[in-house]
């Protein structure tokens, strides 16, 4: 992790919400630094991927079809709650082709930040389930918000359209029809994962590349995700 959010995550009290006091400036830069911080992670490799953080009325949005280890600052777009950009990037640069699915999260489920990964982990997994990634029995569940380490947790998985924006509809029902996940796999794609603020989302992004890695790791041996692994 980045010096710079190292030093913001540590000024967090518990149960706080991390986006509240920022400037415009400090998410600015920690969008850079998670965009920087998933691209040697390969989330956001190929110009692919996004981050999007709010605060209270106000989006921050990286732009579309960049690379992600390039993107600096005054690269952000800011909009408010109706999607209406307010500031744009002196450059030729597209607001996030995630905007609309981007939208969702931060309407219905009242998320702060937005992380959507092309992680290799997420788009494997959806390969193989059908309707949705189940797992169960595994610790990191715990890093979950509102979810046990023997839970059974689901996330839903829609089929992929040529277009991002195209998925809308499709994540917006699956969102709708599954209040207990903070996330939405799309088939040969990736993954969205929200939370209630930028740590939040970093942190539940983080748990469920784990358990996507550890349920391909689990099937490779024969035995069953929904059960940790454990034969019962």
């Amino acid at each position: 992790m980045h010096q710079h959010i190292r030093s913001i995550v540590s000024d967090v009290a518990p149960h706080m919400d991390a986006n509240i006091g920022l400037s415009d400036q400090e998410i600015r830069q920690i969008i850079v630094e998670l965009c920087h911080l998933y691209y040697h992670q390969g989330w956001v490799t190929g110009t692919g991927g996004g981050i999007s953080i709010r605060r209270g009325d106000t989006i921050f949005m990286a732009p579309s079809g960049v690379q992600k280890e390039r993107i600096q600052t005054d690269d952000i777009f800011v909009m408010n709650l109706q999607g209406e950009i307010l500031k744009q990037p002196d450059k030729p640069l597209k607001v996030s082709a995630c905007k609309p699915l981007f939208m969702h999260a931060f309407h219905k489920r009242d998320a702060g930040a937005v992380i959507h990964s092309h992680s290799m982990n997420a788009m494997l997994v959806t390969l193989l389930y059908d309707n949705e990634f189940r797992i169960s029995h595994l610790e990191m569940l715990k890093g979950l918000s509102g979810v046990g380490a023997f839970d059974l947790h689901k996330v839903p998985i829609i089929e992929n359209t040529a277009h991002e924006s195209d998925l809308t509809d499709a994540l917006g029902r699956a969102i709708d029809a599954y209040p207990e996940a903070h996330a939405v796999l799309v088939r040969g794609h990736g993954v969205y994962v929200w939370g209630k603020d930028w740590v939040q989302a970093k942190t539940q992004s983080e748990c469920y590349d784990y358990l996507f890695e550890a349920a391909l790791q689990i099937k490779k041996l024969g035995l069953d995700p929904e059960k940790g692994g454990l034969q019962r």
